[in-house]
């Protein structure tokens, strides 16, 4: 079953519920209403017996039942029953009854000692409510019916946007970029819905450009190495190498197979971070300990500026002596001495220097980019994912990577983490 149908059939549901409610009050309120008016005519003429009145219906009877006064259309017959004349000495009565194939009710009432009874017709009021509960029944079921055609036709027309974007979304191939769904003029709920599913659009092909430029930059890295790694092999192989010969060959085999043992980590390390699955075992870290011993592994001519003592951060020490020693080694090949680590508490964080004394990071270079290499850098080996691998670990950890120019020239690239809350 069609939305549409669906929501039709439940708004006719909900419209019959009220017509049939409606229906039903208005029918009972005429039929009241009516009552009401009838017995304040009789109690108004109970009060002003007219014997003379031939087309009225009004007696007077004695406590035994007997007719002391009647009208011709009364007739001389007691209008009321023994046990209903001692009813209406003590109060009120009111009954109905059939006099001559008409319907009339009754009143009696109590008057100096004696009962006085005075009738009307209820035909008129039996026809009334007759007439509207014919026209209630006919025209409800067509107001039920027009309700339904429109609640359809309402449905259809606000569905229809929905349509067209679904027909599209069916036509959007991945070999398509730019496509978009046709999103509605009206600022309302379904207009809203197809500026979301183009905004997801956008993310979906902007992720997709990504990896398609990722898997493309890591086959052109990996296609070097293998090159040169091929290359050294089959000289080896060749007749007439001397043991010299092979074992640079060997060397030089063994420096490549090193080298994409280094880019398969690399790209492992950004794979898991796009994923959500870079695995961190955080604990706590003092600033001061974790520089030092990043310092003394990679880069022992390098100082630690004051300051860092006293500071605490929560982190994977593994992941962040990659990342320290990822911005190290770059310093040391891009940079020059002097190469300084710092440490910094910044509005709830901990940000971890590296600065350098070189030429500084070119203008323009998105330097925490994936296979990003600035002119200066080519062809003096990477493959440009040590800030990219150092910008995952940072967002891993809750934080981010960020990089500038010192005033007096130099790099100074950081890690920022958030500090653990107590």
């Amino acid at each position: 079953m069609s939305a549409r149908l669906r929501v039709t059939l439940v708004f006719t549901a909900v419209m019959a519920v009220v017509l049939l409610g409606a229906g039903l009050f208005l029918y009972l309120r005429l039929g009241h209403e009516l009552d009401a008016g009838i017995e304040r005519n009789l109690e108004a003429r109970a009060g002003t017996f007219n014997d003379r009145d031939d087309d009225a219906v009004a007696q007077v009877l004695d406590t035994s039942g007997r007719v002391v006064q009647s009208t011709e259309e009364a007739g001389q017959t007691p209008l009321l029953s023994t046990e209903q004349i001692r009813e209406a000495l003590d109060d009120e009565v009111t009954v109905d009854r059939e006099l001559d194939d008409d319907r009339y009710r009754l009143l009696g009432t109590e008057s100096g000692g004696r009962v006085v009874v005075v009738g009307e017709s209820v035909d008129d009021r039996d026809e009334a409510v007759a007439s509207l509960g014919t026209l209630l029944l006919i025209g409800g079921p067509i107001t039920l019916l027009l309700a339904a055609l429109a609640g359809y036709g309402a449905t259809a027309a606000a569905l229809r946007p929905v349509e067209r974007m679904r027909a599209r979304a069916a036509q959007i191939e991945a070999a398509e970029p730019g496509a978009r769904l046709p999103v509605p003029p009206a600022d309302d709920e379904i207009g809203r819905l197809g500026a979301t599913l183009n905004a997801m659009l956008d993310r979906i092909e902007a992720a997709f450009q990504r990896e398609r430029t990722f898997v493309a930059d890591a086959s052109h890295e990996l296609r070097t190495p293998l090159s040169i790694l091929r290359t050294e092999l089959e000289l080896a192989l060749s007749r007439g190498r001397t043991n010299e010969e092979l074992v640079a060959a060997l060397r030089s085999a063994s420096e490549e197979t090193d080298r994409l043992v280094a880019l398969a980590e690399d790209l492992l390390v950004i794979a898991r971070s796009d994923q959500g699955e870079l695995p961190i075992r955080a604990e706590e870290l003092r600033a001061a300990e974790l520089l030092e011993r990043v310092r003394d592994r990679r880069a022992p001519e390098a100082t630690i500026a004051a300051g860092a003592d006293g500071l605490v951060v929560h982190g994977d020490p593994l992941r962040l002596e990659q990342a320290l020693g990822n911005l190290l080694d770059n310093a040391r090949r891009y940079g020059g001495p002097p190469i300084e680590l710092a440490a910094e508490a910044r509005d709830g964080a901990v940000r971890l220097h590296v600065r350098d004394d070189g030429p500084g990071m070119p203008d323009g270079l998105a330097a925490f980019e994936r296979f990003t290499r600035g002119d200066a850098a080519r062809g003096r080996g990477g493959a440009g994912l040590g800030l990219a691998i150092v910008a995952a670990i940072a967002r891993a950890h809750g934080g981010e990577a960020g990089a500038a120019n010192g005033p007096d020239g130099g790099a100074d690239v950081w890690i920022e983490l958030p500090v653990q809350s107590s």
